[in-house]
């Protein structure tokens, strides 16, 4: 039996931290799947926020020169050829009158948002991408939580780094939502 009472750090070799982020963000893959294949449910739309940086987004340099880093883009009344796959998702939508056809992959997506019911989730959008050599920047923390998710509710929210979210048509105010933040899983 091994008895490592000391103060060192354990090594996370699972990478809980990124298992975490795929899994959620295979929550984004199927609901746009289901939305290629049916459309939008009732009054669900979403605002999916990207790095444009990201390697194998597809923009025009219209919109690469516009979002330079990251962009936002609603997926409500007027958008076409929503195509999903395992990895990507791509979809047409128009700028200012311009069509515009995107390709967007799953890391490169930094937030979700669905306004109808208030659900969002945020995402680390370099976890993936760390030097191994150095290890994760900020591993996932077992003891931060007790739970693998957690959704933060309007009161704990306060106590978190607020979410920015955009406006509604409604009464021009930020709506707020429950936002799955993996920044509560990290080491500080």
């Amino acid at each position: 039996m091994n008895d490592t009472t000391d103060d060192t750090e354990i090594e996370d070799l699972i990478r809980y931290d990124i298992l975490a982020q795929e899994a959620l963000r295979g929550v984004v893959r199927k609901v746009l799947q289901e939305a290629a294949r049916t459309g939008l449910p009732g009054e669900h739309h979403f605002y999916i926020t990207f790095d444009t940086g990201h390697a194998g987004v597809r923009l025009s340099s219209r919109m690469r020169e516009k979002y330079p880093d990251e962009m936002t883009i609603v997926i409500q009344h007027q958008f076409w050829d929503l195509e999903t796959t395992e990895h990507s998702f791509s979809i047409g939508l128009s700028f200012d009158g311009i069509p515009e056809t995107m390709l967007i992959p799953f890391p490169a997506v930094t937030g979700f948002f669905d306004p109808s019911v208030q659900f969002g989730l945020q995402f680390d959008a370099d976890v993936e991408d760390e030097d191994e050599e150095e290890g994760p920047a900020n591993p996932a923390s077992v003891s931060a939580l007790p739970s693998p998710v957690r959704v933060e509710t309007d009161k704990e929210r306060a106590e978190v780094k607020e979410a920015k979210l955009p406006e509604t048509e409604d009464d021009g105010e930020a709506a707020s939502a429950d936002v799955v933040s993996l920044d509560a899983f990290r080491k500080k």
